[in-house]
């Protein structure tokens, strides 16, 4: 690991799997890849940790194809490089969402299926676990998300056991900004493919985070120390109501 931000990254995402336990010896994981510079380089950082590290688990790169016809030779080169093989899972979700349902709020109703659709393959392929590529600015958006919009406090968690299918989902990287993830992407010319869907960069989630940016660009560092908010919350401060 000759570059300096590869290091700090491996580092961000070595610390989160110390903190959290998340991958263990004999481990079967699930990578969800779509393609992105998030679970491209999460799939670079984890064959790290395999090296780096004396863990001894496997990878299995899980693409959903939804549909939309995207070209997954760079993909499919990208994970051979890393010494895996893609498995691409074929599904009707898009059409589902954008022609049937045709959903004026497409993005929970799609992000339900996904979810769905990668957990069955997961199991499917004999895996325990799931690795989803959320990072710290996705943690920190989720949480203004519930404020802003929903009037609660809801945050996802780093590891979640979903004992209805026996898979454990995880996210190794929490510690990581955005920013970082797109600057390692492009030094090491990881290939990234274009977002297809229909409703990107429409969403609350998208105006949430320009709004994030700017309290970034005010306040460098804003968003990890929220999450090292969200890591060090003083439980008497929560109020609670008197139930009648």
């Amino acid at each position: 690991m000759h570059n300096r931000r590869t290091k700090l990254l491996f580092k961000q995402l070595r610390n989160a799997n110390l903190n959290y336990n998340l991958i263990e010896n004999s481990d079967q994981i699930a990578v969800g890849i779509s393609g992105g510079k998030d679970s491209m380089v999460m799939l670079y950082l984890l064959q790290l940790l395999k090296k780096y590290t004396p863990l001894d688990f496997s990878l299995y790169p899980i693409f959903l194809d939804l549909g939309w016809g995207v070209d997954t030779i760079l993909m499919r080169d990208f994970c051979h490089s890393q010494g895996t093989a893609l498995h691409i899972e074929r599904t009707n979700i898009g059409e589902v969402v954008f022609d049937y349902r045709q959903e004026k709020n497409p993005c929970a109703l799609c992000s339900h299926l996904r979810r769905g659709a990668l957990n069955r393959t997961a199991k499917m392929l004999g895996c325990n676990k799931l690795a989803l590529g959320h990072h710290a600015d996705d943690v920190v958006d989720t949480l203004f998300i519930s404020m802003l919009f929903e009037g609660h406090y809801n945050v996802f968690k780093p590891n979640t056991y979903l004992d209805r299918i026996g898979l454990t989902v995880i996210r190794p990287m929490i510690y990581i900004i955005e920013r970082d993830i797109q600057l390692l992407s492009q030094s090491l010319n990881i290939p990234v493919i274009d977002k297809s869907c229909p409703a990107d960069g429409n969403t609350k989630r998208d105006e949430v985070n320009h709004l994030l940016n700017e309290i970034e660009l005010k306040f460098p560092g804003a968003r990890q120390k929220l999450v090292k908010s969200i890591e060090n919350v003083n439980p008497e401060s929560f109020w609670q109501k008197t139930k009648h």
